[in-house]
């Protein structure tokens, strides 16, 4: 029978000290906290093919995101997919590469809004509650995280997935992870995981603010504003529940309601598509294109669904789909960022969080 490895207290922090009543000898233990967890989809560590290929090798084998059997997908992964595909992804991503600190885009952001949570959180909660994040694939690892949260004394953690609409392939795998990493603890946290949040009014002011700002800087209003999400097998859809796509069309909706707008100046697409299979429907890189083939020659496109520019956005949205569309004709392509670390945002963000620590702080 397996042990469990023990949880690793840091006994020698500034707040250490024996539980009352406990003998002399008891080991010290920190304070008791709270830990927030934020968690990303991840990154690879470089852009060279063996970075990548692990990256790649650890997304695409999740069974959530890929759900074929194991004994057909996997042969077909270590195979072609994984020699080829690592160098196509890895030249996309040194088109988006932030070289001066020699990580991605989204790492760089996702460091921008947790340090700005963090002085939020500090500011009301003082060191009660400690706020760090983690990627489901790639570094720094779930696992790393939870165990960094409890050594420190973090007795509860709220986990929070930054993903506003559900899916299996984000939300749930993001959830599998975290408690997987709990498995591994000894002495394990109380934990919560956040639910998703696209209706969420704050988050639907901030997209609707970014909206805004994008249309009184552009020099040409759009014709029309597409918000693309990231694509899922219709399959996960009919056959197995999941609830993404209506969650997408819901936030389209309220942002579109938020706005004051009608049906004409907005609609929902997805992006992304893997496979042979068919997608949740209408395509972004074929709809830019049938915009442009109808006569709208300027068009704004977000992304709601990430909560951070990433590969997705800045190079499939601002390089691939811009393509497809200015090759069908269109002039005028407006990428709006994803919400990033904008105060707005954030503000939503710590919103969610402290009504999900409600009854623990």
């Amino acid at each position: 029978m397996g042990r469990m490895k023990p949880t690793r207290l840091d006994t020698k922090a500034a707040d250490a000290t024996c539980p009352a009543h406990a003998q002399a000898d008891h080991p010290k233990i920190p304070k008791e906290k709270i830990g927030v967890l934020l968690a990303n989809l991840g990154t690879p560590d470089g852009t060279d093919y063996w970075s990548m290929r692990r990256y790649l090798n650890e997304f695409l084998s999740d069974k959530r995101v890929i759900d074929y059997p194991r004994w057909q997908w996997q042969p077909i992964l270590q195979g072609i997919v994984l020699s080829v595909r690592p160098s196509k992804s890895g030249a996309a991503y040194r088109s988006i590469w932030n070289e001066e600190a020699d990580e991605s885009p989204l790492m760089t952001i996702t460091k921008d809004q947790v340090a700005a949570i963090k002085s939020r959180i500090s500011a009301v909660y003082g060191d009660e509650v400690v706020v760090d994040f983690c990627m489901r694939y790639g570094n720094p690892s779930t696992k790393s995280k939870v165990a960094a949260l409890t050594a420190q004394g973090c007795t509860k953690i709220l986990f929070f997935p930054l993903y506003p609409q559900y899916a299996g392939a984000t939300t749930a795998t993001a959830n599998d992870q975290f408690f997987r990493a709990l498995m591994e603890e000894n002495w394990q946290p109380a934990s919560r995981t956040v639910p998703p949040y696209f209706e969420d009014p704050t988050y639907i002011d901030a997209l609707a603010q970014s909206v805004e700002n994008a249309y009184e800087g552009a020099d040409k209003k759009p014709d029309i504003l597409i918000c693309s999400y990231h694509g899922l097998p219709e399959r996960y859809l009919k056959v197995g529940g999941d609830p993404y796509h209506c969650q997408c069309r819901k936030t389209t909706r309220l942002l579109k309601e938020r706005l004051g707008w009608n049906d004409t100046q907005i609609m929902t697409t997805f992006q992304s598509k893997f496979g042979p299979e068919e997608w949740l429907q209408p395509y972004t890189v074929e709809e830019v294109a049938r915009q442009a083939e109808a006569g709208r020659k300027s068009i704004a496109v977000c992304a709601p669904a990430f909560s951070a520019d990433c590969i997705e956005t800045l190079e499939e949205i601002n390089e691939e789909i811009r393509e497809s569309f200015e090759h069908a004709g269109g002039e005028d392509f407006l990428y709006i960022p994803c919400l990033n670390d904008e105060p707005a945002h954030i503000d939503a963000l710590v919103g969610v969080i402290e009504r999900n620590l409600q009854g623990w702080v």
